[in-house]
């Protein structure tokens, strides 16, 4: 079965990462998940909770898969790996920097760099504001070369009730590329396009 990477930074949202780890298991698809040291320590403060509470709980799915930051080894550093596609979220601008130079210096790095050489498809959600004009430049390279770039930005025209539905939202368009159109949509409401209408 092919894999999903995910990668988990250091910036804030990780209740997203969260969510999507669940969709992607609810939906039949194998994760690999790396998730790097600041993460684990924002995911502390913002979950209230350690990951390994996550991990434990994802760990009985037999299509979840963890490796350690500084695992350079793992099967997924390699592009012989059957592999579908990674996701990074949150992605810190950091990572972004460190994936636009080709610096592989850790497992989620490696795992990037292996995915856009082999033109598999990555998805950063980027995690800053303001944007600088270096985070905008190397965000612009990632683009240039075919990385999915988004930002936690609420679909406001959706009318969210909860941080529940923003959250839901945003994994939502993260795992598009992995998951069946149908079943991205979500059942509490319809994705539309929202119009540029002044």
């Amino acid at each position: 079965m092919p894999t999903v990477i995910v990668g988990i930074t250091g910036g804030s949202g990780v209740i997203i990462s969260k969510k999507i780890v669940d969709l992607l298991l609810e939906n039949g698809i194998s994760v690999a998940m790396i998730c790097s040291n600041a993460a684990k320590q924002v995911w502390m403060q913002e979950m209230k909770e350690p990951i390994s509470e996550s991990i434990n709980e994802w760990n009985q799915n037999p299509n979840f898969t963890q490796y350690a930051v500084n695992q350079i080894g793992a099967p997924i550093a390699s592009g012989t790996h059957n592999v579908k596609g990674m996701i990074i979220a949150p992605c810190s601008m950091s990572t972004a920097a460190a994936i636009s130079q080709g610096l592989s210096d850790n497992l989620i790095r490696r795992a990037a760099d292996v995915t856009i050489k082999e033109g598999r498809p990555l998805t950063i959600m980027a995690r800053e504001t303001p944007l600088s004009t270096i985070h905008l430049r190397n965000l612009k390279d990632l683009s240039e070369l075919g990385v999915t770039v988004q930002v936690p930005a609420p679909a406001f025209y959706l009318d969210p009730k909860s941080i529940d539905d923003i959250t839901d939202y945003l994994a939502r368009k993260a795992i598009t590329a992995f998951v069946p159109q149908e079943n991205v949509l979500s059942e509490e409401f319809e994705y539309t396009q929202g119009t540029d209408e002044q």
